[in-house]
């Protein structure tokens, strides 16, 4: 089957209130293209779930998020995304901060289609204190270790990006990491993802290990062949993250009148292609 689509027939199928999960890891690798089409939507009031980067800075800032489940937000090099910290003091929507192993163990919960899986992870922190909703579970075993209950974080739909993937969905990472994109996807019932390259079944094979093939075509509804389309995040080995642009956007939290004319060059294009035309003549400018 093709499953090959674009960034705005995905988000046609993305309806207000939903949970959105974004894959990827702060700065590295996200669906940045779809998260754009999103900002490009008139979609809101989004629970969104990740590991979060400019994703959720730029999500946040645009007022889409009702309520952030996430683990960190930064930006790697910079290491709080600061249009983040801002709509996070201004308190303009409801935050779920979680440790890292249990935003990991909810996707996996979800995975499983389970209610909860035990942890120690977030026992002996203030996890537990900002979310009265988690609760503690005693094992039935000899032992009887009081443990930490994680809920499963079931998403109505995932975004993901890889660096190659063929028409019928499977993907292939190529840098140093999955992170938990293969988890997303299984917790979720509708699944996007974008990629710099589609290319033949065939050749994935001979681009990578088996064990850069996590994600299968069961795990996917649509493919987006978008190249530069986790940009200004990196996606190694294609390219590295654009510190330059990254420096700049992050610069904007402080200033909106700068804020509003990065988001008129930059968000407000009339689709991908522009977008990547208007870095590409950003760049042009800088170096001439």
């Amino acid at each position: 089957m093709d499953k090959r689509t674009t960034e705005r027939e995905v988000v046609a199928e993305l309806f207000d209130g939903m949970t959105l999960g974004i894959g990827g890891w702060g700065s590295r690798r996200k669906p940045m293209s779809l998260v754009r089409e999103i900002l490009r939507s008139s979609l809101k009031d989004l629970t969104v779930v990740t590991y979060g980067g400019p994703d959720a800075g730029l999500l946040c800032a645009a007022g889409r998020v009702k309520r952030l489940i996430y683990g960190f937000v930064s930006l790697d090099s910079i290491p709080l995304e600061p249009h983040f910290r801002k709509a996070r003091q201004a308190g303009s929507f409801e935050a779920s901060e979680l440790d890292e192993g249990m935003l990991q163990w909810g996707l996996y919960a979800a995975a499983l289609r389970l209610p909860f899986l035990p942890t120690r992870a977030g026992l002996g922190t203030d996890v537990p204190g900002i979310n009265p909703e988690i609760r503690t579970v005693r094992s039935p075993y000899d032992d009887g270790e009081e443990l930490l209950a994680m809920p499963a974080i079931e998403l109505d739909a995932a975004l993901i990006h890889m660096n190659r993937a063929d028409a019928r969905g499977n993907g292939q990472f190529l840098g140093p990491d999955l992170y938990f994109d293969d988890l997303y996807c299984m917790a979720a019932k509708r699944r996007f993802m974008s990629c710099e390259k589609i290319v033949e079944t065939s050749e994935l094979s001979q681009l990578g290990s088996m064990h850069t093939l996590k994600i299968n075509r069961s795990m996917v509804d649509g493919v987006i062949e978008a190249p530069g389309g986790a940009h200004f995040t990196e996606c190694p080995p294609d390219y590295g993250r654009d510190e330059a642009f990254q420096k700049a956007y992050a610069a904007t939290a402080k200033d909106e009148d700068a804020f509003a004319a990065f988001k008129s060059r930059y968000l407000e294009c009339e689709d991908e292609a522009d977008y990547q035309k208007a870095v590409q003549d950003a760049r042009e400018g800088a170096s001439a």
